[in-house]
């Protein structure tokens, strides 16, 4: 039993202390302080650099130099201890100065900017690397990939440039203007052709048009007004459309890439042909992105709160290793009900009673859930469309406006009843507004109806998104044939515009892929468990007769309640089954509580914090240095509180949390006390598993030399949030060469801005001169402390980046690891591998033969390490899909890895293993995971700092009307406590 206040042994070392030992020995629980050695207890010592590597000559400005600051700045000894690590490469004959002088013209770096730092000249410098070699390692499968092959024709293409006036910003109106044209004119002034629209300004056509240059008028029918054969006249509306011949299509460019003869990818003739295979759909059905919705792509489904699920299909056409690919995929997404604004109102916000008034509360909830609807009126002799900007500050009969004659003054609800003999029910419920705060309409609710195919972009609750889930969760063999049933209902082969027109001919099989499935590593446990290490099966294992490889130690922890609905005694028997769980799995927990568990009342979260914060701060005055170290918490019955209570622990308090549902706390299930154990133990410093290889020091390009992995993601806010900002998140392996710790920092930015900003920051103090600091620098730092290295190689997960924003993101975040990397020491440069993480894409891989089992996992999906480099992925550029997780339910979406820097010359099968093996490594489960770790702490980190804002956002925030980002509000800053562990796990 561990001695309370005890601390560590005097005779332990310190491994984020500054150690200059450059393997020290494994600690329990690791940096931070709170581990203690496994001396005697079987635990192991890492090996020391097999090759001894002569240090570099020391800079005239030391690693970690004190231009830090004070937040940053080390002690002389950490300083000194700098030169004993060795260089990023013992065979490299350039120097550090010359290494970066070449990386700073590689990234284009060197002119100015106005606030001092360097900016990126041009982004067409940097090209992805070359994809080195197609992987070997791994037993070869065969398996299907929803992407089908697309045939080009040779037809010379043009592009028309189109003018319409007046101007509409609705595509379907500018679609609808460009139909009417070529059913008026094809034949006699576009000499027969078909042309294929964008909906904004370009249009296409296979072969040129009889003009260089030419207008036409063109007469729409008024849609909204009278068309009913009790009308004889119906109102058009004229444009004046002006077409105007642009440029000719170089399709031989697109057939010199995907032969592999050339490398950057003709985008804009890739655009053309997607438009072409788009056009149809495009005026058939709703488009949402990429995506297309219609009750004729299957049956529709109620969500609640007025909210339904429409059927559809993603499309997208990509350039890969076989030629052009269509990437079609099932989909489904939310929608308004089209019902009555009242029957809405009542079902989105459970109001029984519309006779009544609204709340100023609901009335302002209201507004921001109706803004921005089109509602369709019916009380005329013709329907007619509105879209809502707002609603009155008082109810329809109190609601005041000027008629025609500007004199009289009446309310809506009389004007109804004069004008219309229309008596109206909810008197009390304010008017919907449209037109603008100068002219408003009102329009009473229940007189007006939600116009259908509307798309909810708001954020689903919990029971909307399990709703949809469970509607749309399909088994791999059910979502092939549905696939396959969406291909041939669009028939492509059958399309005038594809098929004839353009040429174009779509193969209707999924593309059958040559694949290899990559071994499991050997994970490695502590050695006075029965099993000291697993091999892992079909992606998962469990913690019997395991011990944690490191067990963290907690003398000082506690426990209150917030739940009504568990059992008075229940949790202290929780908390006495949890710490007996933890310390059978290799922690040391001290068995009784610092303070009595107890009860409190959640309608008082923030003072039951402080309470318990107070009362252990007294018990521990006189124990320097010692604090609480865990606090378990049993939430609330109702949802909503858990954001509150980590912001109040994390950035107030310093106080370290695990939060227990307590529904799962009263059933003291061992599965759910050993999930939490796992938690717990990570938060406590401690490491729950390792790889073998990393311990053996057999991992390529990690284990030879000081590395440091890095996550990285930025999650942006829901839509119509637009007040809020963006959140980026870093984190970084705090061991090596084990690399299962992370340290985390979050980080707000400007709304909706996808490059990590504060990477690395400059800044001119009153007194200290020029700071540097930022993310990097912070990491590197805590790296140096932990370790006593330095990083000589540096491989970046970087998650959340589409295609388009590649070349922009690498351009600033290379550049600002290099600044960060450049003030820690003269000349500093290790060598990068900069890889972009992507689980929003619509590529889904399918077993070749459902019923054969050595083919899937339990769930029917594809087997975990299932990796893919063939086919359907780039044409010359180092990327794979790699499917690390077995499923749970429904069908498995791999994840997609994509090289855009690499300093380290990995080889395709150094990167895939790395990256799988990393994926048995996430803390939280015994289970692979179908992200890389690094990647998805970097999610948690800055989910949890969600929820640090989270409830601060006014009810008028929006942007203005230029559109520009709102300027980005301060997070609350984590405890340096908190942050030593992996407190968003």
């Amino acid at each position: 039993m561990s001695r309370r206040g005890g601390g560590r042994r005097s005779s332990e070392p310190r491994r984020d202390q500054g150690s200059l030992t450059p393997s020290p020995s494994f600690q329990r629980g690791g940096g931070g302080g709170r581990g203690r050695g496994r001396d005697g207890r079987g635990g192991y010592t890492p090996a020391s650099s097999p090759t001894p590597v002569r240090a570099p000559p020391p800079a005239a400005s030391g690693y970690l130099s004190a231009t830090a600051g004070p937040s940053t700045s080390l002690t002389p000894q950490e300083m000194a201890s700098s030169s004993t690590a060795p260089p990023p490469s013992a065979s490299s004959s350039a120097s550090m100065e010359e290494l970066s002088q070449e990386i700073a013209k590689k990234l284009s770096l060197g002119s100015t900017s106005a606030t001092g730092g360097s900016v990126p000249v041009s982004s067409k410098a940097i090209v992805p690397p070359p994809r080195p070699q197609l992987g070997r390692i791994g037993r070869k499968c065969t398996i299907r990939a929803n992407h089908f092959v697309v045939e080009v024709s040779d037809r010379d293409l043009f592009h028309y440039d189109v003018a319409i006036t007046p101007e509409v910003t609705s595509k379907k109106v500018n679609r609808d203007v460009i139909s009417q044209l070529v059913r008026s004119y094809r034949e006699s002034h576009l000499g027969n052709r078909m042309p294929a629209y964008d909906g904004r300004k370009s249009l296409y056509t296979a072969g040129a048009l009889p003009f260089e240059a030419k207008e036409f008028v063109v007469k729409l029918v008024e849609k909204n007004d009278p068309a009913s054969s009790s009308s004889s006249v119906r109102k058009e509306r004229q444009f004046n459309v002006a077409i105007k011949y642009a440029s000719k299509v170089d399709m031989h460019h697109l057939k010199e890439v995907l032969s592999g003869r050339q490398k950057d990818v003709p985008q804009e003739t890739i655009q053309i042909l997607d438009i072409v295979l788009r056009a149809s759909p495009s005026e058939k059905y709703v488009t949402v992105g990429r995506s297309f919705f219609s009750l004729d792509l299957g049956p529709k489904g109620e969500l609640g709160n007025g909210i339904e699920y429409w059927r559809g299909y993603y499309q997208s056409l990509r350039p890969t290793q076989m030629g052009l690919s269509l990437n079609i995929d099932v989909s489904a997404r939310s929608f308004y009900e089209p019902i009555l604004v009242t029957e809405f109102v009542a079902k989105h916000f459970n109001l029984r009673d519309l006779t009544r008034p609204l709340s100023d509360q609901d009335r302002v909830k209201v507004k921001r859930a109706l803004r921005g609807i089109k509602v369709e009126i019916s009380y005329r002799d013709y329907a007619k469309s509105f879209k809502v900007t707002g609603i009155s500050n008082l109810p329809v009969d109190k609601t005041m406006f000027t008629l025609d004659d500007k004199k009289t003054k009446v309310s809506v609800h009389q004007y109804f009843w004069e004008r219309y003999n229309i008596g109206l029910k909810y008197t009390s419920l304010p008017p919907l507004q449209a037109g603008t705060d100068a002219k408003p309409i009102y329009l009473p609710m229940e007189l007006c109806k939600i116009a259908g195919g509307q798309r909810y972009t708001k954020k689903l609750n919990e029971r909307q998104v399990t709703a949809l889930l469970r509607a749309t969760c399909q088994r791999p063999s059910a979502r092939e044939n549905s696939i396959k049933q969406m291909v041939r209902h669009n028939d492509y082969s059958r399309n005038v515009l594809v098929r004839n027109e353009f040429g174009i001919q779509v193969k209707e099989e999924l593309t059958s892929i040559d694949a290899r499935v990559l071994p499991p590593p050997m994970l490695k446990y502590h050695d006075t468990g029965r099993e000291p290490r697993v091999d892992p099966h079909l992606g998962q294992w469990n913690m019997i007769n395991k011990k944690m490889v490191n067990g963290g130690r907690i003398d000082f922890w506690t426990c209150v309640s917030f739940s009504t609905r568990v059992q008075r005694d229940l949790p202290f028997e929780f908390c006495r089954q949890l710490m007996d769980m933890c310390n059978s799995k290799g922690m040391e927990v001290h068995p009784d509580p610092i303070i009595q568990i107890h009860s409190a009342d959640s309608r008082q979260i923030e003072k039951a914090l402080l309470d318990v914060h107070k009362k252990c701060t007294a018990k521990l005055a006189n124990q320097k240095g010692k604090q609480l170290q865990l606090l378990i918490i049993i939430l609330p019955d109702f949802s909503g509180s858990y954001g509150k209570i980590k912001r109040i622990c994390e950035t107030e308090l310093g106080i370290v949390s695990q939060c227990c549902q307590p529904l799962q706390a009263k059933k003291l299930s061992k599965q759910y006390l050993e999930n939490v154990a796992l938690k717990i133990n990570v938060k406590a410093g401690g490491r729950n598993t390792v790889l073998n290889d990393a311990i053996q020091r057999r991992i390529p390009n990690v284990t030879d030399l000081p590395t440091i992995i890095f996550g990285a993601d930025v999650t942006h806010p829901q839509p119509g949030e637009d007040s809020s900002p963006s959140i980026a998140a870093v984190v970084a392996s705090m061991d090596w060469p084990e690399v299962t710790k992370y340290r985390g920092l979050v980080s707000a930015q400007a709304h909706r801005e996808e490059i990590i900003q504060d990477l690395y920051k400059k800044y001119q103090d009153p007194e200290k001169g020029l700071v540097h600091s930022g993310m990097i620098r912070e990491l590197f730092i805590a790296f140096r402390r932990s370790t006593g290295q330095k990083p000589h190689r540096i491989i970046f997960y970087r998650d959340g980046v589409s295609e388009g924003q590649f070349s922009q993101v690498l351009l600033h975040e290379m550049q600002a690891i290099r600044e960060a990397c450049g003030t820690l020491e003269v000349g500093y440069c290790p060598r990068v591998t900069f890889v972009v993480v992507q689980k929003r894409h619509h590529t889904r891989f399918f077993p070749a033969d459902h019923n054969k089992r050595d083919q899937t996992d339990k769930s029917g999906n594809i087997l975990p390490g299932t990796v893919v480099d063939t086919k359907i992925c780039h044409p010359t550029e180092f990327d794979f899909y790699l499917n690390s997780h077995a499923g749970i339910q429904g069908t498995s979406r791999p994840t997609h890895y994509h090289v855009l820097f690499d300093e380290n010359n990995f080889t395709a099968d150094g990167l895939q293993t790395l990256t799988n093996n990393l994926c048995y490594t996430y803390a939280r489960c015994t289970r692979s995971v179908s992200i890389v770790p690094p990647a998805y702490y970097a999610h948690l980190a800055a989910f949890r700092a969600r929820y640090y804002i989270e409830g601060e956002i006014s009810d008028s925030g929006s942007t203005s009307a230029t559109g520009r980002s709102v300027e980005a509000r301060s997070l609350p800053v984590v405890k340096e406590n908190v942050k030593d562990v992996m407190f968003y796990c």
